[in-house]
């Protein structure tokens, strides 16, 4: 009998779990990807070429880790507003599939894998960590007050940067601050193709972003913030004495912008989605130039 009970509940508690994963966006890696290539980039660059393995796995298991904890927040605290637009009435939450105290169950043993994975760190990695704990934490609540939330959400996405580079060589350099400048400015420009999908919507709801606050210039803003991040990534280039392999990536970084602003032309959902999701590719591609370069300069790396 309790053999055939367990037979039994074996398929709810599997789809249960499936629900879990939804909630943590598992199935939805594109979160992970605009996360991890400015992590990587960071690692990279802190190592010359060779960053500590260690380091490598922890940072990786932190971007799975966080980014998945954010979304269980996010959901948590738009768990009133996700059945009012059409995007996100689907969420595990927002169905009923999941309930809000085990949205918050989940959401703490999160936090508790990522404080164990902070404490493996040195003590001003550590320090950082709380504060992305915080960014992390604010992210889906400054949206309800704030015209620029990607800001904040930049922030978040790119704070692995410094954190990387204290983990690496104890302190956090000017290049650190300069790539994380540009992680921000990156994460402004796709989540703003992301907020033209749901403009309609979050108007309706009070939800406030970047596509609202730029209104008919969004396209023109973009292209602006664009043209800075590739100045930027020029900067880093510079002021890590990277060669041919890196510029490279950034030229081919420049033509898949232009590509991401082609897509959006019409600002109709389906093409504003596409060139937000088809951004991660400029993470990869700068990444790639940056190891590359390490690659076939190992005097460099030494």
């Amino acid at each position: 009998m309790r053999k055939l009970l367990a037979f039994r509940l074996a398929p709810e508690v599997v789809t249960q779990l499936r629900n879990y994963g939804k909630l943590m966006r598992i199935d939805k890696p594109i979160g992970i990807w605009l996360l991890l290539w400015p992590t990587l980039w960071g690692l990279w660059l802190a190592g010359e070429g060779t960053p500590d393995q260690g380091l490598f796995v922890i940072f990786i298991l932190g971007v799975v880790v966080m980014r998945s904890a954010g979304c269980v927040l996010n959901d948590f605290v738009d768990r009133k507003i996700d059945p009012y637009v059409e995007r996100t009435r689907t969420r595990p939450i927002a169905s009923g599939a999941v309930t809000p105290l085990e949205a918050l169950t989940l959401f703490a043993a999160l936090s508790f894998i990522a404080i164990g994975l902070a404490s493996m760190l040195n003590s001003m990695a550590q320090l950082l960590a709380i504060v992305a704990a915080g960014l992390t934490v604010a992210y889906p609540f400054i949206k309800r007050f704030f015209s620029i939330p990607q800001l904040v959400l930049g922030a978040a996405f790119g704070w692995a940067v410094p954190m990387a580079f204290a983990a690496q060589t104890g302190e956090t350099p000017e290049l650190a601050w300069l790539v994380f400048g540009t992680a921000m400015i990156w994460a402004v420009i796709y989540d703003t193709f992301y907020a033209m999908v749901d403009r309609e919507d979050d108007l309706k709801v009070g939800i406030k972003s970047t596509a609202i606050l730029f209104g008919e210039v969004d396209l023109f803003v973009i292209a602006g913030l664009q043209l800075l991040m590739l100045l930027a990534l020029m900067l880093i280039g510079v002021r890590a004495e990277l060669g041919f392999w890196y510029y490279l990536s950034v030229s081919i970084a420049g033509a898949l912008m232009a590509r991401h602003l082609w897509l959006a032309r019409d600002r109709q959902p389906a093409g504003c989605f596409s060139a937000f999701q088809h951004n991660h590719h400029i993470g990869l591609v700068i990444f790639v130039g940056i190891a590359l370069h390490y690659t076939f300069n190992p005097v460099a790396a030494s």
